[in-house]
């Protein structure tokens, strides 16, 4: 079953997914950048305090955290992407059923329906 967008409405979605896809991996590569030795090299030229260490672990775990996230997040809009090039962008991989422009607009990588999810 092919989609039940238009070409002007699978340009729309495509546009905001590849703006979403730049986003995210633009964020991935500034964490991934941060060396977890520049803000430790920061620290040292303060006094050590052992919750300032603790806190520069925490927000490298936190980044860490973050970047995976994200890195799922691309894969769901390379999906997404995918999906509009196979011509079945807009339909629930479940059912098969349209799903609404409206949930779309909120979600451009929905896959399922809201009821199916």
């Amino acid at each position: 079953m092919k989609t039940h967008l238009s070409k002007d409405q699978l340009d729309k979605f495509k546009k905001q997914l590849l703006q979403l896809r730049e986003e995210n991996a633009e964020k991935i590569d500034e964490n991934r950048k941060k060396s977890p030795n520049d803000s430790i090299n920061e620290l040292a030229d303060y006094d050590n305090h052992p919750g300032d260490m603790g806190t520069e672990q925490f927000e490298q775990e936190r980044d860490a955290g973050l970047n995976l996230v994200r890195e799922d997040r691309l894969r769901e809009i390379d999906d997404a992407l995918e999906r509009i090039e196979n011509g079945t962008y807009g339909l629930s991989e479940k059912s098969g059923k349209p799903i609404p422009e409206e949930r779309l607009e909120v979600q451009p990588t929905a896959r399922y329906l809201v009821e199916e999810q």
